[in-house]
Order: structure tokens, then sequence, then C-alpha cells
């Protein structure tokens, strides 16, 4: 069974009253008090480390297009695993939840490797289109991103209302400096559609989460460098990873500095490391983000729905999640959201490889990294890593300045290894995997870096370079390997 938020519900209605909020609210006071009390009195769900995975893929036509098709894809697939996202033209696969350790990763590459084949052979019987799996489609406009083109769930209409209400209808606005700039306003929330990720979900013993949820943060800047692969937005070349801003300004509802909400973004790095417990970030929720869908849900507390529901529309990079399992067990688990989907599942695969490695060996250190990395440095770090990729520089625990390229072979590496070691991950995958970071970093050549040099050297329109990429993604050798 994949894991699970409230954000996956469909909903019955679009417009609420004022009585929804109260309701609403009320519902989440209580079940924050529910989970503080479950944490406070040892209750979590005791656990060792499983690992999930979640993938969003584009649907195009033969003319490398976005073609809005999810709802007839989704049909086809026939799998709870197999999801609608907001675009019609978007789609999500998930990985089976399974323990962190042994054969886990290969067989999770295997499970996704799987759907992905399937989900290929079905794009091809429905227009003669593909499947592709990358940061941000070449080819996507700002036409394309049109109401017209949201997907047929209530949901998504609601939010998108919602935003807009507190934005008092000023549209959002997307302004972006990278190697060129990128100005621009849209009238909805279909803009966030423009990237895809893939999410790497993480559940620890609950004594040891704080742990690797600060590690994740501190990680989220080599993660997000070795892994770029989104340097393209309407022609404009811009960032390494323009998922990063672009998704960060898609949903902000604040259209003015000196605006209430202004100071809260629905989409952030966060605000400082944890020092008692994943819960502390639900009573942030509650204290500090207006409800923007004030759902009628399980009047049960215990399921924690509008707990789950509030945590789904505050999109931090690194954000705990809440599960609840049939038999009413809670637990907890990091979702750690900054990587893109593509170039190849082994290349995700190899990224999420490193991420554990890396949390997990940061974690079990005796002298805890976020005592050694101060908060708004791990930030500045991840805004540059996602803005220059392998060519940034970023500080790290030992308070000097690296060439992020060199960081990862010196001292990330050997980390992710040790990591691995301590997870029990079979060496073969350790070697595997971790020798396509390495690889990656020595050639220089991520998605990002890839994409660009080859549309630089062949002069390509958008079209030409989204099927070259298309190509080389269908041979799934990393991305380290694709000729230029």
């Amino acid at each position: 069974m994949a894991f699970e938020d409230n954000m996956g519900q469909e909903v019955e209605q679009t417009h609420f009253k004022q009585c929804d909020f109260q309701r609403f609210n009320k519902a989440l006071r209580d079940e924050t008090a529910l989970l503080q009390s479950l944490q406070r009195n040892q209750q979590l769900a005791e656990s060792g480390f499983v690992m999930g995975f979640e993938l969003e893929g584009w649907l195009l036509d033969q003319a490398q297009q976005p073609a809005p098709l999810n709802q007839r894809f989704v049909e086809q697939f026939n799998s709870p695993l197999v999801t609608l996202e907001l675009a019609k033209f978007n789609v999500e696969f998930n990985t089976k939840p399974r323990p962190l350790a042994s054969n886990a990763l290969s067989e999770a590459e295997s499970e996704l490797q799987q759907h992905w084949q399937k989900g290929q052979q079905i794009a091809q019987q429905i227009n003669g289109g593909s499947l592709l799996a990358i940061g941000i489609l070449p080819t996507v406009t700002p036409q394309h991103l049109s109401s017209v083109n949201m997907s047929e769930m209530r949901r998504y209409r609601a939010l998108n209302e919602q935003v807009l209400r507190l934005r008092k209808g000023e549209p959002l606005k997307i302004d972006i400096q990278g190697h060129q700039h990128l100005k621009h306003s849209h009238h909805d929330l279909m803009l966030e559609s423009a990237a895809t990720s893939f999410q790497i979900h993480l559940q620890t013993p609950p004594e040891l989460a704080v742990r690797h949820y600060n590690a994740s943060k501190i990680v989220s800047a080599p993660l997000i460098a070795i892994a770029a692969n989104s340097p393209f937005l309407f022609n404009h070349q811009l960032w390494d990873e323009s998922r990063i801003p672009l998704f960060e300004q898609a949903v902000d509802v604040a259209p003015h500095p000196d605006s209430p909400h202004h100071a809260m973004r629905r989409v952030t790095f966060g605000h400082g490391y944890l020092t008692n417990s994943l819960v502390d970030t639900f009573q942030h929720n509650l204290d500090n983000y207006e409800v923007l869908l004030p759902l009628p849900l399980s009047p049960s507390k215990q399921m924690l729905t509008h707990l789950s529901l509030h945590n789904g529309t505050i999109w931090r990079w690194n954000r705990p999640l809440v599960g609840v399992d049939q038999q009413g067990n809670v637990h907890l688990r990091i979702e750690h959201r900054p990587l893109p989907a593509g170039p190849t599942i082994v290349d995700m695969i190899a990224n999420a490889a490193f991420y554990f490695g890396l949390v997990r060996a940061l974690a079990a250190q005796p002298h805890a990294a976020e005592k050694q990395l101060p908060f708004v440095v791990a930030k500045k770090n991840f805004y540059r890593a996602a803005k220059n990729g392998l060519e940034a520089e970023i500080q790290w625990l030992d308070g000097k300045p690296h060439k992020i390229q060199t960081l990862i072979l010196q001292q990330l590496l050997p980390l992710a290894y040790q990591g691995l070691a301590l997870l029990g991950i079979n060496e073969k995958d350790q070697q595997r995997l971790l020798g396509i970071i390495e690889q990656r970093a020595l050639n220089k050549q991520n998605g990002a870096n890839w994409q660009r040099q080859f549309r630089q050297k062949y002069k390509l329109e958008m079209s030409q370079l989204t099927a070259s990429y298309a190509a080389r993604q269908q041979s799934n050798l990393p991305v380290h390997q694709w000729p230029l």
C-alpha cells in the first residue's frame, strides 16, 4: 500500500463558509493535541527504517507537447499506486513502503521500472505518445498551464480558489534571475504543475527522527546539485534546478511583502532545525498557517485527517508527514521533496541511495551535524546549489567553503557508504548506485548540464531537445553516460 496523505482525497465542495473554517480549526486543534499526547506518552508506532518513493511524470504527444490525457491513462493503468496530478498531462507513480535494508533499493528500482514500462505502453496506446520523467518539460508553455488543463478533481479547483482568495484575486508572479531573467504573471495555480519531482519517504524509529530530519535539511544542498535536471522554463535558461524558485513562487499566497501571510510562505526550506520531535512541526502549522481547505472530513480525531490535510497544503522541501494504518497506529515519516524527476529510473534510485546513506551517517555521528552547521547556512547552501548545481560553493560542517563537486567526491560519498552499511544495504547495490553518483560528479554531467550543453551544441528547438532527452531516457543508461 502506498504512503498516503489527505491531499489525495476527493472533495464534495469547492466553496466554503466561515462556519466551515471554524469547524475545521477546532478539529485541527484537537488532532494536534492528540498527536502531541501520543508523542509524549511514547505511543507513536515503533519501526525500523522504512522507505517509499513518489515519481511525477509527463504525458506527451508525438510532437513532444504535453498531452492532457491523465484520466484515461490512470483508468487504463488501474492501480492504486498510480494517481492523477494537478495538470491533466501529469501522473504520479508510487512504490510500496518497504524496510530499508538488504535489497530494498534494487527491489524498488525494479518495481518502479515495471510501472514505468507499463505506463509507456499505455501512453503509446492512447495517443501514440510517451511518458517522460524530467524536472521541467522544455516544451511546456504558459498556454499549456491553463485551467482548461486542470485535472477533473474538485480538490484542485478548491485549492486554486483558496490561494487566489488569500491573494485577493491578484495573479501569481514569477520572477527568476538565472542565466537569463524570466518574469511572468499567471492567473491560477497551474504554474505549480510545470515542476515535477521524485519524492523520497523515510520512516525512522521515533527516537531517531529529529536527527534524520535535520540531516535531511543539511544534505539537501549536495543532493540538489548532483541531481539537478530543470535548467529551462518557458524557453529561458534559469537555475540548474529551476523547480525550486518556480514552485516557491507558484504557490505564494502573499501578493505583497506587508501581507499578514508573507512571513510564512507555503513553500519553504523551513524556519530552523527541530530540537524535540517531528510533532513540533504540526504545532507550528497550527500557529502560523491559515487553513486553505476546510473540508468536511471524518469526525474521528484518531484518524488525524484534518491535521494531515492542513500539513498537505504546506510544502516544506523537507516535510514531516503523519500516517495512520488500518489498525489505528500512528507513525511519522520524513518526505524529502527537493529532487526532480529523471533523468532515468536508475539515476533516481542512485539519488535516493545517496540521500539515505548521507542522512543515516550524519544522524549516527556522536556530534550532531546541526550543531556544526547553522540553519541559516544550510538554507543558503540549498539555494546556491539549486541555482549553480555542481559549480556551487557551499559551507560544510568544518565551517569552511567547499566546491560542491569536490565535497561530494572527497567527503560525502565515503559518508554515504557508511550510512548504507549501517542500514544493511547489500554491497553490490552500494557500489552500483553510489558509483553512479561518483561518475556523475567526476564528469560534471547531471541532467541539467546535459540538457544545457546538448541544446547549445546543436542549436536545438525545445521539441528537439525533448525528443533527444526522451530517447536517452528510454535506454535507462545513467545520465553520466549520455553522449553529447
